[in-house]
């Protein structure tokens, strides 16, 4: 027996997965959060229904909110369900299933009218963000906000109507300076080094365009946190929608399958209050920075550097990643050798205790993880989780063998077919240009990194270079298997 998910259904499930101890109707808006994805759905949300099961913080609901023409289709499936989400928490040794309830409501596209008055609503007092690291208008090469982007310009241009998730928000600031209404927190949490940062640039940089008046007002009276995020959630399948039916019985349309583990660190600025989030294992640090490098260089590096060896050699699954001996030894010799010599102490924290995590994080089967969504969005996640720790290195004088392979790995990827002849589905804002600066590069290894919106200084390094044209061509000659073979041996470069 199967049932749909829904407010009324609650009690018949009770035997299946854990459920919420409030009620709906208990619950006040406090949070607008744009990007109501699986991520947000199993990492804020699930923190919030942990702080709201122990009947604290009730008026910190959330209002989901979305500005692509795609986000309706997951407004009305959670909509058609009551707005609860069945999250799904899968350890080696334990799986759970627990339905989550703190958000009230979803706004999306066209109605930006609506989503500015309830930016404006006193109630909302912390505005939320995971639109993922690409979405930011932030040009990869300089690091620095993009106001030639066509939906900045677009914004830009007609401030009244915006269209973008940034000016959006502002045209709620604005609104609430008009009331005099205070000023909402701004809490980024995509993987981005200095998260907070760039959100407040990327604001900041678009009100200038049309309002410099605006632009100061933001600067001195909005907070923006920085803040590190951490839970492995894949994307939401035909798998995942059987699975919840057929081990829970719960029809739900878009359930979350994640790991057990998570985690968050964030800075304690929130002038108009937040929830008590330290009550449910969120740590507040006055400095986000070290625990944040040591995530995006150790994890979403890890993760990067896997994909495309992997999707070379027509690996699906991360797990089944981890379970060949060459990319394992691949990760942890790139790891051990290149990326954590350059990350900086962490407070209280081992670095290889956390790279051993990582790998056992990495190898759990039951998350469903995918090499397809590993690969995606390269364009924006290289500069951000590989390259910097190769920038480092080449700033030392430090050898770069095993990262100048990972970036060579990507390019071989977009060459468009595995080892074993199969064509790879590219998913990536660049990919076409991505797909003919790889096949360029067969003549010169500078039209692909050279593309100095993405490698920046590093393509034109010439040791950088060196290395990749080996690596590289290593790939062509030998294969992915053999290449990271070398690389583990030591005899890459002979």
């Amino acid at each position: 027996m199967t049932t749909k998910l829904s407010l009324a259904t609650l009690a018949d499930i009770g035997d299946r997965a854990s459920l919420p101890r409030y009620r709906r109707n208990e619950i006040r808006p406090g949070i607008l959060h744009f990007g109501v994805g699986n991520f947000h759905r199993a990492h804020m949300a699930i923190y919030l229904h942990e702080l709201f099961n122990q009947g604290r913080d009730l008026d910190w609901g959330i209002i989901g909110a979305g500005v692509m023409p795609s986000d309706k289709r997951m407004r009305d499936t959670l909509k058609a369900q009551d707005f609860l989400t069945t999250v799904v928490e899968q350890d080696i040794d334990r799986s759970a299933a627990t339905i989550t309830g703190p958000m009230l409501d979803v706004i999306t596209a066209p109605d930006f009218d609506r989503i500015i008055a309830t930016l404006a609503s006193p109630e909302i007092r912390i505005v939320s963000l995971t639109i993922t690291e690409g979405g930011y208008f932030i040009d990869a090469a300089t690091g620095k906000f993009d106001p030639t982007h066509p939906a900045i310009v677009g914004d830009a241009s007609d401030p009244d109507h915006p269209k973008t998730v940034f000016g959006l928000i502002i045209a709620g600031l604005k609104a609430r300076k008009a009331a005099g209404i205070p000023a909402f927190t701004v809490m980024c949490c995509d993987n981005i080094p200095g998260n907070g940062e760039v959100t407040e640039a990327t604001v900041c940089g678009l009100a200038r365009l049309s309002d410099p008046e605006i632009a100061d007002w933001i600067h001195h009276n909005v907070a923006f946190p920085n803040s590190m995020v951490d839970r492995i959630t894949p994307a939401t399948g035909q798998r995942e929608i059987d699975m919840t039916r057929d081990a829970y019985g719960i029809e739900d349309g878009w359930p979350v399958f994640c790991e057990g583990f998570k985690q968050w660190v964030l800075e304690d600025k929130f002038p108009l209050g937040r929830p008590a989030l330290e009550d449910v294992g969120v740590t507040f640090v006055p400095d986000v920075a070290p625990y944040e490098l040591m995530k995006l260089r150790i994890l979403n590096g890890g993760h990067a550097a896997i994909a495309y060896p992997a999707a070379l050699m027509d690996i699906h699954f991360v797990h089944e990643s981890m379970e060949n001996p060459l990319i394992r030894a691949f990760l942890a010799k790139l790891e051990n050798d290149e990326i954590i010599p350059v990350v900086p102490p962490v407070p209280n924290t081992s670095l290889q205790d956390y790279f051993s995590l990582i790998e056992t994080r990495f190898s759990n089967p039951k998350i469903g993880d995918t090499i397809p969504r590993l690969a995606q969005d390269g364009s924006n996640r290289q500069p951000k989780f590989i390259l910097p720790s190769t920038a480092d290195r080449l700033a030392k004088g430090l050898d770069v063998q095993g990262l100048a392979l990972v970036s060579a790995l990507w390019c071989r990827y977009f060459e468009g077919e595995s080892d074993g002849g199969k064509a790879i589905a590219f998913n990536d804002p660049s990919a076409e240009r991505l797909h003919s600066a790889a096949l360029a590069s067969r003549g010169n290894a500078q039209e692909f990194i050279g593309i100095t919106d993405i490698f920046g200084a590093v393509g034109s390094n010439p040791q950088f270079r060196k290395r990749f044209d080996e690596a590289i061509g290593s790939l062509r000659s030998h294969g992915t298997a053999a290449t990271l073979q070398r690389y583990i041996d030591g005899t890459l470069a002979s």
